[in-house]
């Protein structure tokens, strides 16, 4: 093995361990019996995920997070799915221009974003509204959808739509009979992505989220400005456990593409 290539694993290594560091801190911290965070813990107890649990106003943020991570998942893909592939047909530089459009969430510094929602929002009174906080989880969650379904049209033989269309099927029916099934993982693989950064959004909902609709991020950014609860330690392990299971899935999904397409 040359030094470039051992030199480039152990930049790796070590740019992967600092990444998990916050990780195998914030986990062992949220089992301590101690009432404040504190590394490593003098104790362990369960007491702060019990407290999460019976805590009434972190259930009721843990919902709005839920319902909120689900409708913007599902209205995004499908959105998303469709714009890719009205995206994936043009070849008009007008519509290659609304690709940048879509796409600009994931440029534009989320800060700006967040103040740009906000003023909006102020205007037409959706501030601290669940429609309010779904809409602007759209709006960052579709990039997501939109790169994922693309990669996949790009792999799939629009020659199968063709023979289709040719056989009397209308462009609907042959997406959802032909293009759906062979595009699936890459759907499923922008839902999943779309949920994660729905459910971790802090930034945008410290802005717009308030009263009996506040996301559970924020609630979290408040407790730690108010006071350092342990409470949060075991609510952020939670929800990381969440999001890794969430990158598994996407893992898998893109792993079964390519076999089930060798099958057939």
């Amino acid at each position: 093995m040359s030094l470039s290539r051992i030199i480039l694993y152990v930049a790796v290594g070590l740019i992967l361990v600092w990444l998990m560091v916050p990780v195998l801190i914030i986990v062992p911290m949220s089992f301590s019996g101690a009432r404040f965070l504190a590394f490593p813990p003098p104790s362990w107890s369960l007491r702060w995920y019990e407290a999460y649990l019976e805590s009434a106003a972190w259930m009721q943020a843990t919902r709005v997070s839920l319902i909120l991570a689900v409708s913007s998942a599902i209205i995004a893909t499908v959105l998303g799915t469709a714009a890719a592939y009205a995206l994936n047909l043009s070849t008009s530089r007008l519509v290659r221009s609304l690709q940048v459009v879509l796409l600009l969430p994931l440029v534009v510094p989320i800060v700006i974003t967040a103040v740009g929602v906000f003023l909006v929002y102020a205007n037409v009174g959706l501030l601290a509204t669940m429609s309010g906080l779904i809409l602007a989880n759209v709006m960052l969650g579709l990039p997501f959808v939109i790169i994922s379904v693309l990669t996949g049209l790009r792999k799939f033989d629009p020659a199968q739509e063709m023979v289709s269309r040719s056989l009397g099927m209308n462009r609907l029916r042959t997406f959802f009979i032909v293009t759906l099934p062979q595009i699936r993982p890459s759907v499923i693989s922008g839902l999943l992505f779309a949920f994660i950064s729905a459910l971790d959004e802090t930034v945008v909902a410290i802005f717009i989220s308030g009263g009996e609709y506040q996301t559970l991020t924020k609630r979290m950014f408040t407790a730690l400005r108010d006071e350092i609860d342990p409470t949060i330690a075991a609510i952020s392990t939670l929800l990381t456990a969440i999001s890794f299971l969430m990158v598994i899935l996407v893992s898998l999904s893109a792993r079964t593409a390519p076999r089930k397409n060798a099958d057939a």
